[in-house]
């Protein structure tokens, strides 16, 4: 059985050190930073690859669901040494894979909102005595702000608001809330400025949980999306399906095939109740990670 690199909750200080002892395993490998979030946080991102097929992983987004960081940073670990190293990329040559893709791994990009989750409302700074008003800490899903992100994309934001509204979601708090205004939020406008940069031929939005694979928004997937999501669940086990009311709109994936109308998917990992537990991600890897590999070359 395969030993994974990291295996704790991934706090700030465990992902600084994660993302620096990734970079440093040099070529393939470069580090970059997307932006900063509410209070200040790097948002990094990891590039693997010289390619010209670009492909976006991105997890984090909500401040329970840490497990998606720490399945994330194992990956880039396990890809970036296995490409330094000349090892097989499953049927691949190490050496084809790196010239023909690169994947941007943005393991957290909710930097605050998963300190939150793991340290409680002293984790806020300035705006603790906010999240200690707002809702209770170790619950937290949103951004510093109270902004859940996975709503503050620009995809069916106007009908996401009205359902929210319906649910008594008016305003900042723990989780669900949208947002005053779509791309309100320093978090969401760095991971859709990466996007529009890097132009990716698709993506993949980690969540968790239920092991399920989300896979159009509103009819926006592109031809063979669902074949995708077939091949997706074959290689994982998870099941191909369609979030519902509150997790209908509003997120990554939604924005990404509204607006480039390219595949996307949301996979939500694991099994139970959020938090994952962190003994759970060596199951979770070996679920997922050849499909991973796998995924830039479909």
């Amino acid at each position: 059985m395969k030993l994974l690199r990291f295996d704790v909750p991934p706090d700030a200080g465990i992902r600084k050190t994660a993302v620096r002892e990734i970079a440093e395993i040099g070529t393939p490998v470069r580090m970059r930073t997307l932006g900063n979030s509410v209070l200040g946080r790097k948002l990094y991102a990891l590039e693997i690859g010289q390619g010209h097929t670009p492909v976006c992983y991105a997890g984090g987004f909500h401040g329970q669901e840490w497990i998606t960081v720490l399945f994330l940073l194992n990956f880039a670990w396990d890809l970036g040494t296995s490409l330094r190293d000349g090892r097989k990329i499953n049927n691949w040559d190490a050496k084809e894979w790196i010239e023909k893709f690169r994947i941007i791994i943005v393991p957290c990009v909710n930097p605050d909102g998963v300190e939150i989750a793991l340290h409680g409302p002293e984790a806020a700074g300035a705006l603790e005595p906010f999240v200690r008003t707002a809702g209770e800490g170790k619950g937290w899903q949103a951004n510093a702000r109270g902004v859940d992100l996975n709503h503050n994309f620009n995809a069916g934001w106007q009908g996401l608001r009205k359902l929210e509204r319906e649910n008594g979601i008016t305003g900042p708090g723990p989780t669900r809330y949208g947002g005053p205004v779509p791309e309100s939020e320093p978090e969401t406008r760095a991971i859709v400025r990466c996007c529009r940069v890097e132009n990716f031929a698709r993506v993949l939005a980690f969540h968790s949980q239920g092991e399920e694979i989300y896979w159009d928004f509103q009819g926006n997937a592109p031809e063979g999306s669902r074949e995708m999501a077939e091949k997706i669940g074959d290689m994982t086990g998870y099941r191909v399906a369609q979030p519902e009311r509150l997790a209908s709109a509003g997120g990554f994936k939604d924005w990404f095939l509204k607006e480039f109308g390219r595949p996307g998917f949301t996979l939500e990992i694991g099994k139970g109740k959020n938090p994952i537990p962190a003994n759970q991600i060596g199951r979770i890897y070996r679920q997922l990670e050849r499909m991973a590999k796998e995924f830039p070359t479909w």
